[in-house]
This record gives C-alpha cells, structure tokens and sequence, in this order.
C-alpha cells in the first residue's frame, strides 16, 4: 500500500473521531446556551477555563504529542523499544512534578490572578472608555470555578504524552476516543446539575474535570499499554531525551502563538463588549472550529507521523510532496466549508442555539461574529500542516516566532477592529491574525524547501477560491429566499434553508470544480477508492 493511501486511511479513523467529537461538542454548546444563554452565567462559564487553558499552553501542552513523536519515531526506526520507553519516563515525571506544582499554586492564588487578567490587562491596553469589564461578584465565581478545573489540565498533559506514544505505532483510534468521553461529561455534568435544579456553570466545569480524568488520561493508559508502552523504573532523571525533548518544547513555551491563545483572547476581550459578549463569541468560534476539526485538525493530526517518519529517513523531497498533497486536499474541503457557513451562518446559529435562555438576539450577535470567522477554515487548515512540517523537521522555532509575531498584531487587531466593528471585529482580528501567521510560515517554508512546491499548489487555491465564491453567492441567495426574516423565522424554516443551502453550495462548488478541472476532486475520489480496496496496512 501506498504511503499516500496510508495517510488517507489514518485521516478517516482520526476524521471520524473528530466528527463525532465535534458533534457532541455541538450539543455540549447547545446545552449551554439552553440552561445559560449568552447571559453572565455564560460569561463566567467561558472565563472559568481561562487561566487553566493557559497553563496548560504555557507547558506546550497542546504541542506536547507533536514534539514528543520524533524523540519516540527515531527510537522506532532503529528498532530501540526499551529506549524509547526510557524517554517516555525521563519526559513524563518532570511534567508531572511541574504541573502540579503549578495547579497548587493557581488553585492557591486563583482570585489575584482572575483580577490581574481580566481587568489589569483590559486597563492597560490601550481600549476604548467604553468597553465593559467583569464585575467583583463575577471574578468570584469565575475564581471558584478556576479552582474547580485547574487540575484537568495534569491529566491532558500526562494524556498528551500518551497519545504520542499511540500515534508513534500509527495507532489512531483510542486518542480519538479521548474528546467524546470528555464533552459526553461535560454534557452529563450539566444535566445532573439541571435534574437537582440548579443549571449553572458549575455542573459544567465539574464535569470537564471528570472528563479529563476518564478520557484524556484514564483511556489513554490502557491505549499506550496496548501499543506496547513498558514502564522502565530506574531511568535517568538526565536522559539524553529529556535535554531533546526540552530543546524541542522550550521555544513552544517560550513563544504562544494566536493559534493556541486566539480562544483566550475571545474570553479575555470579549467582555468588552458587555454582558454575553464573551459567550457570542465563544460559541460563534466553536461553531466554525466543526469544520475546522473536521478538516484541518485531522489533516494535521494524520499527516504527521508520516512526515515525522519522512524526515527521520531522510527523505526531504518526498516530505515536501506529501505536505503539498495534503495542502491542496485541505483548502479544497475547507473552501466548500467556508461558502457553507457564509451562506447559512443564521439560520445555522438559530437553529443550535436559540432555544431557552438563548434568545434571538444573542443569534443575531453570534451569527454577526461566525461571518467573518468562516474566512479562517482554510486558513487554520493550512496552518496545521505547515506548523507541522516544521515540526517534523525540527525546526520548532519557526512556528514560534512567526506565531508570536501573529499574536501581537492579533492584540492590535482586536483593540482596533473593536473600536471599529464591535463583537464583529473581533471575529475579524482573529481570522486577520490567523491568516498572517499563515502567511509568514509558509514564506519560510518554501525558502527552506524551494518554490517547487509552490506553484501547483497557488493554482489549486485559485481553483478553491472561485468555486467557494461561486457557491458562498448562490448558497446565500438559495437560503435568504428560504428563511426570509431572520427575526421571526422558526425551527422548521430554518432547517429547510440549512438543507437547500447545503445543496445548492455543494452542487455549485462540486460543479465549478469539475468544470475547472479539479485535480483535487479527482484525487479525492482516487484516494477514497484506494482506501475502499485497501486491506493490509503499509
């Protein structure tokens, strides 16, 4: 079997796993908004996750998997199990000690911090008089659920070790499962706090710490034993893989890039803009992260065993070519995505959300903010794999200080386009910040790599762009003659114009490919052929 056909078959396990994450992750935010609405409850739920999230980011820990997978790929090549576990030891007890360090002393000073972050900060950046700040009664409750969750984030870390040694053995199933058992409890910890008559943050927050534990830690266990993961007591505390691992992720700590603080900065700047600003924009974000998910986070999570691998063989050329393939696949199906939620960014929003506590205001703010996050799908698809190409190369800087660079123009951009086009222009900031980091990464990459690469690929997003534009226009015209006025349009009407729109964008999109010759559609079906067929792995 093909090294091509093999990506595409992990793609589908981890796609799968994403779709149905995303899912839940859908009636997780459903259920949100029912029980607290785009309120202050909302607010303070959203907050909560803030200075957690962060620690978690300041650990590299949504990096952790992508750098421990070359220390564990080069033991594998050379055939070193025992050596590889021995890393998997040297990396894992400094981590923990670390980080639970750091949750003693965020549960400890949880209430100063709160107070630092969200109005110390707000005060001195330069923002308008008129932007709003959380109360003192808010920034209590948000420090006592702060508190609650801090220690979740030593099991995503410990699980993030985990997953690494599972994707390593291109082994992709049990990792998957690790985000459904985590939003199915949170979805359960809301109910329960529903069923016993209080339907607050809390009943939330107490159930991501649950999840955490069960699915991101718990299943990973068994999944790393399962993939042949030895513990070696005796292991150096100065294994030669600690030194490399923390060569690796000291600039990932060092240097956070909007891609990981662009979801704190809608909880930090969000509230500017008043009472459930923070939840309008939180789950507009969430609500256009579905395809993203869907597409960029599986391309990426796919793709880079299989580039590490290329890499660790020397293989640089064909490393090139694949992260090319993968690249034209991914704008391809997240510009269908990006003329979907165009379309029907309305009638999509009121038909999740508006029910409860959730009001047909709050849907017409959310939509107002999903426009122009829907310009960002591609965009976050391409990031994934060029960050990752760089990844698999070593070359951990590169990401770091392009993403830094992105994320103090993204604070500018919030502040201005703030001032400018309210909760709308934060939206914008974010996608704007995205598509410069974006932008800078790939300049790097094809000076590193050479412009062969290049020009195959600028054709292929020309071809994606005007099929999307041709679809975005005739899908929203499709939708508007459906839904009429937003206002009063009801559950029935709205689903009717979601089920037009989806086909009148994907008949138009699918159409403007063929006709332009599409070679990523052909490709696409190529490669779900050959997965059809495929019975023994590579």
């Amino acid at each position: 079997m093909s090294r091509r056909t093999t990506i595409g078959r992990a793609a589908l396990v981890v796609s799968g796993g994403i779709v149905l994450s995303r899912i839940l992750g859908l009636l997780r935010d459903l259920l949100i908004a029912n029980l607290l609405g785009a309120t202050a409850a909302g607010d303070i739920y959203f907050a909560a996750f803030f200075i957690p999230d962060l620690l978690f980011y300041l650990m590299a820990g949504g990096y952790m998997t992508i750098t421990f997978i070359p220390i564990l790929s080069r033991y594998f090549v050379d055939n070193d199990e025992e050596g590889a576990w021995r890393s998997f030891a040297a990396v894992v007890r400094p981590v923990v000690v670390v980080m639970t360090a750091l949750t003693i002393a965020t549960i400890v000073f949880a209430r100063p911090l709160v107070e630092l972050l969200f109005v110390g900060l707000s005060d001195w950046l330069p923002v308008s008089d008129a932007a709003k700040r959380l109360s003192d009664v808010q920034l209590d409750e948000v420090a006592a659920l702060t508190r609650i969750v801090a220690p979740a984030q030593l099991f995503f870390l410990v699980g993030s070790l985990l997953m690494a040694v599972q994707y390593a053995r291109r082994q992709f199933l049990i990792p998957a499962l690790a985000p459904l058992v985590y939003n199915l409890s949170i979805i359960a910890g809301g109910l329960i706090s529903w069923a016993f008559g209080n339907p607050s943050p809390a009943g939330f927050v107490y159930g991501a710490l649950a999840g955490a534990i069960l699915g991101n830690f718990s299943l990973q266990v068994v999944g790393a034993k399962r993939a042949g993961l030895r513990w070696m007591p005796g292991t150096r505390w100065r294994h030669p893989a600690l030194w490399e691992y923390a060569v690796l992720a000291l600039p990932l700590m060092l240097g956070q890039s909007i891609a990981v603080l662009d979801e704190q900065f809608v909880r930090i700047f969000g509230q500017w803009a008043g009472e459930g600003s923070i939840t309008q924009l939180g789950l507009a974000r969430r609500l256009n992260m579905l395809p993203v998910g869907m597409i960029a986070q599986a391309a990426g999570v796919a793709a880079y065993p299989f580039l590490a691998r290329l890499f660790a063989e020397g293989r640089h050329t064909e490393l090139a070519a694949t992260l090319r393939r993968a690249l034209q696949y991914t704008v391809f199906v997240g510009a269908a995505a990006t003329a979907a939620v165009l379309a029907a960014s309305q009638p999509a929003v009121q038909l999740v959300f508006e029910r409860g506590e959730f009001t047909n205001a709050a849907t017409i703010g959310t939509a107002a903010a999903l426009v122009p996050y829907a310009f960002s799908i591609p965009v976050w698809g391409a990031h994934q794999l060029y960050a990752r190409g760089f990844y698999a190369r070593r070359e951990m800087w590169v990401p770091v200080i392009t993403g830094t660079i992105g994320t103090a123009v993204g604070v500018w951009l919030y502040i201005w386009l703030f001032d400018v086009m309210g909760t709308p222009g934060m939206a914008l900031a974010s996608t704007l910040a995205m598509t410069l980091y974006t932008l800078m990464m790939a300049s790097v990459w094809y000076r590193r790599t050479g412009g062969g690469e290049l020009l195959p690929l600028l054709a292929s997003i020309g071809r994606s762009a005007i099929a999307a534009g041709l679809a975005a226009a005739a899908g929203w015209w499709a939708v508007s003659s459906v839904t009429g006025d937003i206002v009063v349009s009801g559950f029935w009407r709205s689903l009717g114009s979601l089920l037009v729109g989806a086909l009148v964008v994907g008949a138009v999109f699918l159409g403007a490919a063929r006709l332009m010759k599409s070679t990523e559609l052909e490709g696409l079906r190529r490669n779900r052929r050959a997965s059809d067929g495929a019975s023994q792995p590579d």
